[in-house]
C-alpha cells in the first residue's frame, strides 16, 4: 500500500500555472487584456495620437516641396526648406494681409445670405407639405457640430487651436529636417530580421503620402483660383471669398466638394435665378476639371483610393476624433492600404521561398 503510494506520480492541478491548460488561458486571457488596454489608449490619446499623425503629413508635404526644390537648386537639403517654408508663411501672409478686411466683411454677408437662404428653403419645404421649419434644419447643423467627436472639445476654443497648430508645426519641422533619423530611430526598437520590411514600408509610405498631398495641394490651387476667377467674371457675389474656402475645402475630399458646392449655390440663388444657374454650373466644371484630369494624373498613380472606402473613413473618423479624424482619415487610409500591400507582398515573397527547393526547383 505504502510502496503502491511512493510510485504514484503527481500531475499538476488547475491551480498551478505549470498546468498546460492554465499557461494557454492564461496566454489567451493576456492577449486580449493586452488588446483591450492598447483600445483603451488609443481613446484617450486620441488627441495627441490625431496631433502627430497631422505632423507626418505636414512634414511630408514639406519634405515633397523640398525633394522638389532639389532638382532646380543643387543646395544644401537645410536651405531648401527654409525656402519652402518661408515661402508658404509669405504666400499665406500676403493673401490674407490684402484680403483680410475684405473676406471679414464678406464672411459675414455670407452668414446673413445663407441664414436668409436656408429660411427660404424652409418655407418653401413647408409649402411642399414638409412639415420641417427652419429652426429644425438649424438644429440639425448645431447637432452635426456638436457631435463631431471628442477631440473637437480639446480644439475647441481659439488657444487650443492655435497650441495644437503651433504644436503640429513644430513637430512636423523637427521630422521634415531630417526624416531618416527618425525612421533610424523607430527601426533600432525592432528586430534585426524585420528592418528591412521596415524601411521599405517606410519608403512606400512617404512616396504615397508625397504623391497624394502633392495632389491635393495642386487640387486646392485649380479648384480655389478657378472657382474665383470663373463666379468673379459671372458677378457672382463675394467670389474671392468663395474661391479661398473652395481652395481650402478641397483638402477634403467627397464632403469638402459638397460643402462648398452648397455655399457656391445659396450665395448664387441670393443673386438671382440666372446668376444661381451660372454659380452651380462653375461649380460642376471646377469639379469636373479637377476629378477627371487632376486627381487621375497625380493622386490616382499613387493611391488608387475607392470614393466609398474614403467616405466611410472620413465619417468614421470624424465620429471618433473630430474634426482632425475628418481631415486625416484619407491619408491614414492610404498608409494602412500600403502597409496592407507590402505585408501581402512579403507573406507571398515567403510562401514562393518555402514552395521551392534549395536548387530552385518547386517542391513536390
Amino acid at each position: 500500500m505504502s510502496g503502491a503510494h511512493e510510485h504514484h506520480v503527481e500531475l499538476p492541478g488547475p491551480s498551478e500555472v505549470r498546468s498546460p491548460l492554465v499557461s494557454h488561458e492564461l496566454q489567451r486571457a493576456g492577449v486580449w487584456f493586452g488588446l483591450a488596454v492598447i483600445i483603451a489608449l488609443i481613446v484617450l490619446l486620441a488627441q495627441p495620437l490625431m496631433l502627430v499623425m497631422g505632423a507626418l503629413v505636414l512634414a511630408t508635404m514639406m519634405d515633397g516641396g523640398t525633394r522638389l526644390l532639389g532638382r532646380i537648386l543643387p543646395i544644401s537639403r537645410g536651405w531648401r526648406l527654409t525656402i519652402v517654408l518661408l515661402g508658404a508663411v509669405a504666400f499665406m501672409t500676403y493673401t490674407f494681409y490684402l484680403t483680410g478686411s475684405s473676406l471679414a466683411a464678406q464672411a459675414q454677408a455670407m452668414r446673413t445670405i445663407v441664414e436668409a437662404q436656408v429660411g427660404r428653403i424652409g418655407g418653401w419645404m413647408q409649402q411642399l407639405g414638409v412639415t420641417t421649419t427652419p429652426d429644425d434644419l438649424k438644429s440639425l447643423a448645431s447637432q452635426a457640430m456638436s457631435s463631431m467627436g471628442r477631440v473637437t472639445a480639446a480644439v475647441g476654443t481659439a488657444v487650443g487651436a492655435i497650441t495644437s497648430g503651433v504644436m503640429m508645426l513644430v513637430l512636423a519641422i523637427f521630422i521634415a529636417v531630417e526624416p531618416k533619423l527618425y525612421e533610424r530611430g523607430v527601426a533600432w526598437m525592432l528586430p534585426m530580421d524585420k528592418r528591412a520590411h521596415f524601411y521599405a514600408i517606410a519608403d512606400k509610405m512617404g512616396w504615397t503620402l508625397r504623391r497624394l498631398m502633392f495632389g491635393r495641394l495642386i487640387g486646392m490651387a485649380v479648384e480655389g483660383v478657378g472657382t474665383w476667377l470663373l463666379l468673379w467674371a459671372g458677378g457672382v457675389p463675394m467670389a474671392g471669398l468663395l474661391g479661398i474656402l473652395t481652395g481650402l475645402f478641397a483638402f477634403l475630399p467627397n464632403i469638402g466638394s459638397i460643402i462648398s458646392g452648397a455655399l457656391i449655390i445659396i450665395v448664387g440663388f441670393s443673386g438671382g435665378t440666372d446668376t444661381g444657374l451660372y454659380a452651380f454650373g462653375v461649380y460642376l466644371a471646377v469639379q469636373i476639371v479637377d476629378g477627371y484630369l487632376i486627381v487621375p494624373m497625380v493622386a490616382k498613380r499613387a493611391t488608387d483610393l475607392a470614393p466609398a472606402l474614403v467616405l466611410g473613413a472620413q465619417i468614421l473618423f470624424g465620429a471618433l476624433f473630430g474634426i482632425m479624424g475628418l481631415f486625416l482619415a484619407d491619408p491614414i487610409v492610404a498608409m494602412i492600404k500600403v502597409y496592407l500591400e507590402e505585408r501581402s507582398k512579403a507573406l507571398a515573397g515567403k510562401t514562393g521561398l518555402i514552395q521551392t527547393g534549395a536548387g530552385g526547383s518547386p517542391l513536390p
